[in-house]
């Protein structure tokens, strides 16, 4: 953990704590015991001991430093993480852990359509489901067992005795509970403040503390309008364009038609034509017409979180842009990926593809590309500033 996010997440710790009084009892026992959970959980969130050769933790793929994403190279140019054991890679991006806390549980919405939960699928509704994932995965952190975690929090003797104070003293008389526990308690630290601050240049120039600049603006104009850009059917969550808590994601699902990473699994042992179903892969969906849809990512630090796509197959976040204008435009350029020199990739899935979201907007020229990219850099937390390329 670095020195500077180890000191942002102790002020934010700080005020947790500091800010439990309350002339109500109950509120006051909430709120403080959500602060020392979170004070546990970040300790919990950093221990590299929770996986099984003691080499990785949360924050390895999901790094404060950049952005909550895996910034680690892997042999695969960051399209995918590489496990605790050295070798086992996976065949999805590690999404951002930055404002996953705003992300609600799954759910079948009542239009029929998919919504929340967490990981790419939403296969887990809430975020200590997800924080429960990683440590007995066997290419991830690869504890063989919930007990095995279990027996590793007991080797800590600050654990046990906080984990007692927060849960009771019969935490640790049952593994699924004290290994729910220690979920729990990482998603209390992953609601903190330091995961969502918005302070991004947006969020400054939502409360006037700074001017866009005139490229930044007619990216933000382009981004919102209905008439010029389809970006904001999917990437808007609230009515109004200048809510202060805009995640720029709806929480659906969709396909959008991407390709598979050939280059990736070359490496990672997986079958070219192997078919990743996304949201199908969800035990709680068996609707064939859900096949190939992911959930739509948030936008916020997306300049600092790259590659992209739920596989990691693009790495630049202007490709990304002319990924989906190739569904408007006829213009043949439009047709090449600029990052191979070759046409676009298959969808991996071909059908349920979202045409109609797709193809609601215009072709875009390269100064509107440019512009919705400046805008996109601008969402980026004003921590992470300097990593923007």
């Amino acid at each position: 953990m670095s020195k500077s996010i180890q000191s942002i997440a102790g002020v934010v710790l700080a005020l947790l704590l500091g800010g439990c009084v309350s002339s109500s009892g109950v509120e006051s026992n909430t709120a403080d015991q959500e602060a020392l959970k979170a004070q546990l959980g970040q300790q919990l969130y950093f221990d590299t001991n929770l996986s099984k050769n003691r080499t990785q933790s949360c924050a390895t793929c999901h790094a404060p430093d950049h952005g909550f994403a895996d910034p680690r190279d892997n042999g695969v140019n960051g399209a995918v993480s590489l496990g605790d054991d050295g070798k086992s890679l996976g065949d999805r991006n590690a999404p951002t852990a930055a404002y996953a806390m705003f992300s609600p549980k799954f759910q079948l919405t009542e239009d029929g359509r998919y919504k929340g939960g967490q990981f790419h699928d939403g296969r887990e509704s809430s975020l200590a489901g997800q924080a429960g994932g990683p440590p007995t995965n066997p290419i991830e952190m690869g504890l063989s067992s919930k007990t095995v975690a279990v027996e590793r929090l007991l080797e800590n003797t600050d654990y046990v005795k906080n984990f007692k104070a927060i849960y009771g003293d019969e935490i640790f008389e049952d593994a699924d509970q004290a290994y729910g526990a220690m979920a729990d308690s990482i998603a209390a630290f992953e609601r903190t403040e330091l995961f969502a601050p918005f302070d991004s240049k947006y969020d400054r120039f939502l409360r006037g503390e700074y001017k866009l600049t005139a490229q930044e603006e007619l990216g933000r104009t382009l981004f919102f309008s209905q008439q010029f850009t389809n970006c904001n059917q999917c990437h808007q969550l609230q009515t109004s364009q200048r809510h202060p808590q805009e995640t720029f994601t709806n929480y659906e699902y969709h396909n959008i038609g991407v390709p598979v990473n050939l280059a990736a699994r070359a490496k990672n042992g997986v079958a070219a034509d192997h078919v990743d179903r996304g949201l199908l892969d969800n035990p709680q969906v068996s609707d064939p017409k859900q096949a190939g849809k992911f959930k739509v990512p948030t936008l916020r630090n997306v300049a600092v979180t790259g590659p992209y796509m739920h596989n990691g197959v693009f790495q630049d976040l202007r490709t990304v842009v002319l990924f989906y204008d190739k569904y408007n435009s006829r213009s043949a350029k439009r047709q090449i990926n600029p990052e191979t020199g070759e046409a676009w990739g298959n969808p991996e899935v071909a059908a349920n593809i979202s045409l109609k979201e797709l193809e609601s907007g215009p072709a875009l020229k390269e100064k509107r590309v440019d512009a919705l990219v400046a805008f996109m850099n601008t969402l980026t937390d004003q921590r992470y500033e300097h990593l923007i390329k």
